[in-house]
């Protein structure tokens, strides 16, 4: 069961860096600083490691023992929680979104402390005022400075290109250290709990994986943040990279579970916004991107809850009750979707009924 345990915590640390920490380095590699996408993936796996190794520890506190008592975790948890947010995050990856594996790790922790009755509820607070607080500050300090310091900016830009390129590749790397202080504790955080390894020992298993995941899979969620959202200029990429990093390093500094892909999006977004104005939010990746930020945490959630349920406390009743809001939510949203694309058909031909 132990084995079990870490070799899906190790999947799972695969597929952080495929997703969050992969969009670190994605405003380095969207602006040109760094031209091959595997240059790109290489310098992120380097700062993903260095940050797991050297700052990772606040993080996986919480994440073992600040949501949920240290006592609840047992290996058959560590397999839920895992599982659960595995499984969120993994059809993120497919679809290319950078989707924040803090949320749908502290959701699956989550619905084990409300299956289990034991949610240290004030943490929980805590950290979703944090979720929307970091990503709405890193959208102004990024607008504020893309809107008012244009003049300079651009001067920057047609005088210091040489020096641009490297501030830019040493702000991407500062982002992807970040990625490794705050994202490393979401795959490690629960085996650390249950005592299968040490925190020592979690921060570097869990930052190599992590690393390797943003190598070689990282390649899809480093295009849509790089060059699906807006286009970037190298002073804006240095602004997005210098502001993401900050703020997620700062936070972790206390332990903080934050999501780092929002705050790079955000950023980016207001990026888009200081230059376009309101016209960024109707893109269709940006609107995808924030639904799926909404939806994911929740769904990880409702699999762990149903998970502990079935399998661990053996309450048929509560799982099928939970099973069939899944199912009915699901057939909600079908036939939401087939009502608005008969709507635009109908629209399209100029008929009705």
């Amino acid at each position: 069961m132990a084995a079990a345990a870490v070799v899906l915590s190790l999947f799972f640390a695969m597929n952080i860096g495929a997703s969050g920490a992969a969009a670190s380095m994605g405003v380095a590699y969207g602006t040109g600083a760094i031209p091959k996408k595997t240059a790109a993936l290489l310098l992120c796996g380097a700062g993903v490691l260095l940050g797991a190794v050297l700052g990772g520890g606040e993080v996986v506190k919480t994440i073992s023992s600040g949501i949920i008592p240290k006592s609840s975790i047992t290996i058959e948890i560590v397999l839920v929680i895992i599982s659960s947010a595995a499984v969120s995050l993994f059809l993120a990856n497919l679809m290319g979104i950078p989707l924040s594996t803090s949320e749908v790790t502290v959701g699956a922790v989550a619905g084990v402390g409300v299956a289990l009755q034991a949610l240290y509820i004030k943490s929980i607070f805590t950290i979703m005022i944090f979720w929307v607080l970091i990503p709405v500050v890193s959208f102004f300090i990024t607008y504020c400075i893309c809107k008012w310091a244009k003049p300079a900016m651009n001067r920057l830009e047609n005088r210091s290109g040489r020096l641009l390129i490297w501030l830019l590749i040493g702000a991407g790397f500062f982002e992807a250290f970040s990625a490794g202080m705050n994202n490393v504790a979401n795959a490690v955080g629960p085996l650390v709990a249950s005592g299968v390894m040490s925190t020592g020992q979690g921060v570097w298993i869990g930052g190599i994986f992590v690393a390797a995941g943003a190598i070689v899979l990282g390649g899809r969620v480093l295009e849509t943040n790089g060059k699906k959202i807006t286009t970037l200029t190298k002073t804006e990429g240095i602004v997005i990279s210098s502001t993401g990093a900050f703020l997620v390093i700062m936070s972790s500094l206390f332990g903080l579970p934050v999501p780092l892909t929002q705050v790079t999006s955000t950023s980016i977004m207001a990026s888009g916004a200081a230059k376009s104005g309101a016209i960024v939010f109707q893109k269709g990746i940006v609107q995808k991107i924030v639904k799926v930020w909404i939806v994911s945490p929740l769904v990880s959630l409702a699999i762990s809850y149903l998970l502990v349920k079935l399998f661990i406390q053996g309450d048929l009743y509560a799982s099928f009750s939970i099973a069939a809001v899944i199912i009915a939510t699901l057939g909600v949203l079908s036939l939401m979707n087939a009502i608005k694309r008969e709507k635009q058909s109908i629209h399209e031909q100029g008929g009705g009924i």
